[in-house]
């Protein structure tokens, strides 16, 4: 079958999508998990912070089924009383990555919003497939609101955020929230999340083998969480939440995507669904821009918009 006709990349971006590919490549199939896990390794955490006013605890926590899981506790040097907090969720489609991965993107909000940032060590598929990822981060959250004392964090003032498949946990995590009577949220920020195992988007077939995280890639990050399951009638929204049929009650969200990848129309339809809802959210579409390419190209003109829109969000709703 022809490849259909798909938005061009931003030149600035395109230019940079070779360099991508030495680490990113953009088929990711089930036999490069392994290799994925170790290109996209996140740098020495202590590298990252160095020459930051933060500082970092490790401690295990209970995540599903009462099962240990680390988290990172990152606090601002100077600051006293009750700060915003953060649940960050990090990305890698569900089968690589680690809680440092894509942390640089928000510790600004640590150092200049003054806010605590909680990231998991949550569990990835395929060795731990549903429910494990969401409900090692739900514990997470719930572990982070009853510490809120103890962490200095404001329990009004609580945000989660996510990218990519971190997004799409973000998302479901929101939804849990609400639908369990769970911690309440100020606010999520979903960096162009993965939401839909159904790969039925248009967007998704859009990009074959091109980009950043392809339909292919993201078959194999869903297959991996859900097994035969994926696309069938049996998934759960905390898992995937573009099959929530109700969303209403959920907190303000920020979205953002590129018009030149895989999740651009199952982003677009999330944040349709909250407005018809009733529920807040301000949607990003970057012409343009490909998956993370504030990630992978935070040099370029458009990933430089991207940054500075989603902390003008963030510093709005945390200062509430």
């Amino acid at each position: 079958m022809d490849t259909p006709p798909r938005p061009a990349f931003d030149p600035e971006l395109k230019a940079g999508l070779a360099v991508v590919g030495g680490m990113f490549p953009p088929t990711i199939t089930p036999d490069l998990i392994g290799f994925m896990r170790t290109s996209y390794a996140s740098p020495p955490v202590e590298g990252t912070l160095r020459d930051r006013r933060i500082t970092r605890v490790d401690r295990e926590v209970p995540g599903h089924r009462g099962d240990p899981v680390t988290i990172s506790v990152l606090t601002p040097h100077g600051t006293s009383g009750r700060r915003p907090g953060v649940l960050f969720v990090h990305s890698g489609g569900l089968v690589f990555g680690d809680r440092f991965s894509g942390i640089d993107l928000v510790l600004d909000w640590v150092q200049h919003l003054g806010a605590v940032l909680v990231t998991v060590e949550y569990r990835r598929a395929p060795e731990h497939p549903e429910p494990f990822p969401r409900e090692d981060v739900y514990a997470a959250l719930e572990w982070t609101a009853s510490h809120a004392g103890q962490l200095g964090i404001a329990t009004d003032r609580l945000l989660v955020c996510g990218a990519s498949s971190g997004g799409g946990l973000a998302a479901g995590l929101a939804l849990a929230a609400r639908d369990r009577g769970g911690p309440a949220l100020c606010g999520q920020v979903l960096d162009y999340p993965m939401l839909d195992d159904r790969g039925t988007t248009p967007s998704t077939h859009q990009f074959d083998g091109v980009g950043v995280w392809d339909r292919v890639s993201n078959e194999t990050g869903w297959t991996a969480l859900l097994g035969e399951a994926r696309g069938g009638p049996d998934v759960s929204p905390y898992a995937a939440p573009a099959r929530a049929t109700d969303l209403a009650g959920l907190p303000p969200a920020f979205i953002d995507v590129g018009s030149a990848e895989v999740f651009r129309d199952e982003a677009i339809d999330y944040a349709t669904g909250l407005w018809r809802a009733g529920s807040s959210a301000e949607l990003h579409v970057w012409s343009g821009a490909f998956h993370a390419c504030d990630v992978f190209a935070p040099h370029t003109a458009v990933a430089r918009q991207m940054i500075r829109a989603r902390d003008a969000w963030v510093e709005r709703v945390l200062a509430d």
